[in-house]
């Protein structure tokens, strides 16, 4: 019993660390090491559901400490995503560590050829299929309306009304491309102007941008102009 007990662990950590070998080649915050931890971590959890309570009294469900190790996972994954204005990051290497702790559970269970099968498609996924996804990044943003958004403030409420436009206009269909000031024509007041690519052309959510902007009592005067639209283009 004690040697099998010892195989699936063995395997979970052979397994976490192909896992995060890949990872750690691409220099991802969670690599090789955390891979490994995850996948060993979750297998010990899944042997001590499995054995550790056996004839203990009482109603103890050997299953409970295994189904808390999906929604455990997910604290730990929330800490590697970061948002840096328009972009979110970490969201593959996430899902990374939830896949790495399935499969040491796997491996817990002793199901080696569900968790071999699963760390080969986990592997898989982060590399055959990222040329994929660049393709059908490029093939998206060949399809996209530019933007031009409009501010007008006082000097003084240049860098306050920066963050109010990168905050109104922060959504996953937009790209903010450039934001700058220049001076205006009033004294004493700037422009900043803000060009963003959109991948579908949808004017309501610049319609909402300029109607919470213009309730701010630093904003002097806002609007948005269409700079470009490839789908129009593509028509004619």
């Amino acid at each position: 019993m004690e040697i099998d007990l010892l195989l699936r662990l063995v395997v979970a950590a052979a397994l976490g660390v192909v896992i995060g070998i890949e990872r750690q080649w691409r220099a991802r915050m969670a690599g090789l090491r955390t891979n490994l931890l995850v996948a060993e971590g979750a297998a010990l959890f899944v042997v001590l559901s499995a054995y550790g309570f056996v004839g203990d009294p009482g109603t103890a469900d050997p299953t409970r400490v295994a189904a808390q190790i999906v929604s455990g996972i997910g604290f730990l994954g929330a800490g590697v995503i970061l948002r840096e204005g328009f972009n979110i990051r970490g969201l593959n290497t996430a899902a990374t560590l939830w896949c790495a702790a399935a499969v040491g559970s796997l491996a817990g269970a002793g199901m080696y050829l569900i968790a071999t099968v699963g760390t080969v498609l986990i592997v898989g996924a982060n590399t055959l299929m990222r040329p994929l996804g660049r393709l059908l990044d490029r093939q998206r943003a060949a399809r996209r309306t530019r933007y031009r958004f409009e501010v007008r403030c006082w000097e003084d409420d240049q860098v306050h009304v920066r963050k109010l436009i990168v905050n109104a206009l922060t959504r996953p269909e937009l790209r903010l491309r450039s934001l700058h000031g220049q001076d205006a024509d009033q004294r004493g007041q700037v422009e900043v102007h803000a060009i963003v690519d959109s991948l579908r052309r949808d004017e309501n959510l610049f319609e909402s941008a300029t109607s919470r902007l213009s309730l701010e009592p630093s904003v002097n005067a806002v609007s948005w102009t269409v700079e470009e639209d490839d789908d129009e283009e593509d028509d004619s």
